[in-house]
Parts: structure tokens; C-alpha cells; sequence
């Protein structure tokens, strides 16, 4: 479901891998009878209409069902986690110019990337709680 790499790539205004996300969250959320159901169905391919036509938009992330949020919550929590330092920590970095000078060229582009991409986890969070 999640593919090769088993992660989401999320953008500032959407899910970019929405599809899978999507499809995730609906069979990680359903009851084992619920799923049983879904696959004697072939629920997999019945679905590709209405998966067409919902966009995850950080608008229809905050309106996701409570299971859905909360998983999606706890999971950005434990991605957060395997960050070295928290997003307050690179901001303040990024702000320090004589700190930020003495990082390489790499690193000064890793920090933006890092701090970039923990931005766009707490949006989700935000949008999740």
C-alpha cells in the first residue's frame, strides 16, 4: 500500500501520495471484520472512483473520522522523534548566522531540508489534533 520507500510524502497544502495515505488509513482503521469484508469484496479495485474524486487537502485531513486522526497524530509524533533535535533547536540554528556559517554547504542545506520538512509535520499535526 505504502509502496517501495513505506512512507507518505506530504506537501504543504496536501498529501502527495494521497492514494496510498488514503487506502492506509481506511484499512488500518477497520475492524477485522470490516477488512475480511473489504477483501472478500475485492474493496481494493472498488474503490478507485471514490479515491479519484477525495483530495487530502490539509481542509479534508482535519476532517477525517477520530481513528484516523489519531494515527495520523501518533505517527508524525514518532517521526518527530527519530529527529535528532526539535524543530525549535534548527530554527534557532538557522537564526544564529554566526553558528549557521560555520556549517559546511552540505549541512547548511541539510538544516533547511530538516527544518523544512519538520515544519511541514507540525502543519499536520496541527491539522490532525
Amino acid at each position: 500500500m505504502v509502496g517501495e520507500e513505506g512512507a507518505f510524502v506530504l506537501g504543504w497544502d496536501e498529501v502527495l501520495t494521497e492514494e496510498e495515505l488514503s487506502v492506509t488509513l481506511k484499512v488500518l482503521c477497520m475492524s477485522e471484520e470490516e477488512f475480511k469484508e473489504y477483501k472478500e469484496q475485492d474493496g481494493w479495485e472498488d474503490d478507485s472512483e471514490e479515491e479519484e474524486n477525495s483530495t487530502l487537502s490539509n481542509e479534508a485531513l482535519s476532517r477525517l473520522k477520530t481513528p484516523c486522526k489519531k494515527l495520523l497524530y501518533d505517527s508524525v509524533l514518532l517521526t518527530l522523534e527519530s529527529y535528532g533535535a526539535d524543530l525549535k533547536a534548527e530554527q534557532d540554528l538557522l537564526n544564529n548566522k554566526e553558528a549557521y556559517k560555520k556549517l559546511s554547504r552540505r549541512e547548511q542545506q541539510a538544516l533547511h531540508v530538516r527544518y523544512g520538512q519538520k515544519r511541514i509535520l507540525h502543519q499536520l499535526l496541527e491539522l490532525v489534533q
